[in-house]
């Protein structure tokens, strides 16, 4: 008795191979081949590139706010002292910092002294947001003493400040040169308050990384800060980082309790989670459409087979009475298929993962081409484009790509193996 061959024999790839490269004169389609091959390739190549720089643009912009913010600020809830002014501050920072820090999975707990002021130099002015903190604590901010990004003498904070580099360029201004600092709320006297008015060296101009930062932020020395604006003896608020940042949320409750009574917490999620979740909304909806375009490239496979199995009814209905199967006849057409989509995939992930590593040349080629300004860190946060490959992203890519390159080659390879051989050859 005759052994029945297995499946995807041998002689099936040959046929399929044979009707693959065959030109367009011997009944092949190799013209359809090529243009879903490339339809699949770029498809994949969009999805990956698209995924990578959604990746990395969400890593920047979490690692900009997680290097150069507090993970969880405690904040004093509103008060009324003696004189009945309304206080928000902490007279016993320093407790309340200790508590705080020797919570498990917290890193440190720096008292802040938070102020609002204009910043001139060279006839130029900017509004400046003040941090007031102590140098210890300022070197555990890493994206503001990222000596890479930064340039000046930090161990000399004490005798300055440190300048974003945003307000340095607006002021016209480097390292050693003096700021003045205006602040409104300033010495009481008995005509009102005026304005305190002082000069600052500049020790360190950071970059951060986030243009809303750099533009507009000052480091002063937690002394300094606390005698500028009238906060002797207190601090505004507690600055916290924690081991887990993703995990915060789940820490908000004991900082809060360890902070004592009159605290209040605001963590960074609650900070940047709407813009997250308009993120994570967005990815969804980019990938969908983009399934689509994989999908609508995978649907010229079914074209190419479609016509392969009409060119080659002749040739069908041969195999079919020389013996082969209907599972043979289906095997060969879906190998046509799915070499296809399985090549154009691969070349698909080769392009995206390519373009993900070399994102930075190939967007100073785009920007060079364009004239300069395609991408506005004013509008945008960041300063460039980032990518960050992911390798699910790449096996989701391939295997989307994959499933519906499979899937739709099943239809005309069906068609193909249940053609009659008998009507296949009788106008032959």
């Amino acid at each position: 008795m005759a052994r029945t061959p297995p499946p995807f024999a041998p002689f099936e790839w040959m046929i399929a191979w044979r009707y693959l490269r065959a030109r367009r004169a011997e009944g092949g389609v190799s013209v359809m081949t090529w243009i879903s091959l490339i339809g699949i390739t770029l498809a994949v190549f969009a999805l990956i590139a698209t995924l990578s720089v959604r990746s990395g643009f969400r890593a920047e912009f979490v690692d900009t706010i997680l290097g150069s913010n507090a993970h969880v600020t405690v904040y004093s809830s509103a008060r009324v002292d003696e004189q009945g002014r309304t206080i928000r501050t902490f007279e016993d920072y320093t407790d309340r910092a200790k508590a705080v820090a020797e919570l498990p999975g917290v890193e440190r707990a720096a008292p802040l002294v938070k102020g609002q002021v204009m910043a001139n130099a060279n006839g130029r002015n900017a509004g400046v947001e003040v941090f007031g903190i102590s140098g210890e604590d300022l070197q555990g901010i890493r994206r503001v003493v990222d000596p890479e990004t930064g340039r000046g003498d930090l161990s000399r904070f004490g005798e300055g400040i440190a300048l974003g580099s945003g307000v340095a360029r607006e002021l016209g201004v480097d390292v050693g040169d003096q700021v003045k600092l205006i602040s409104p709320d300033g010495v009481k006297t008995a005509f009102g308050v005026s304005p305190r008015v002082k000069a600052y060296e500049v020790v360190w101009v950071f970059t951060a990384g986030r243009y809303d930062i750099d533009r507009t932020r000052a480091y002063m020395p937690f002394e300094e800060a606390q005698l500028y604006f009238n906060r002797e003896g207190a601090a505004d608020e507690l600055e916290v980082m924690v081991d887990d940042p993703e995990a915060v949320d789940g820490m908000a409750t004991a900082i809060q309790q360890a902070a004592g009574q009159g605290a209040l917490v605001w963590t960074w999620q609650d900070a940047s989670g709407g813009f997250l979740r308009a993120l994570e909304v967005e990815d969804n909806v980019m990938f969908v459409i983009l399934s689509v375009l994989v999908l609508i490239a995978t649907m010229n496979i079914v074209s190419g087979l479609i016509m392969l199995v009409k060119n080659k009814g002749r040739d069908i209905g041969i195999l079919r009475t020389m013996g082969l199967t209907e599972g043979s006849v289906l095997r060969v057409f879906f190998i046509c298929g799915a070499f296809t989509g399985v090549i154009g995939t691969l070349l698909g992930v080769i392009l995206g993962c390519l373009f993900a590593i070399y994102i930075d040349p190939i967007f100073s080629f785009v920007n060079y081409v364009a004239g300069g300004g395609v991408w506005d860190p004013a509008v945008r946060g960041i300063y460039a484009l980032p990518a960050k490959l992911q390798w699910g992203d790449v096996f989701a890519a391939m295997a989307l790509s994959l499933g519906l390159s499979f899937i739709v080659t099943i239809f005309p390879a069906r068609r193909a193996a249940r053609m009659n051989p008998v009507e296949a050859l009788r106008y032959e």
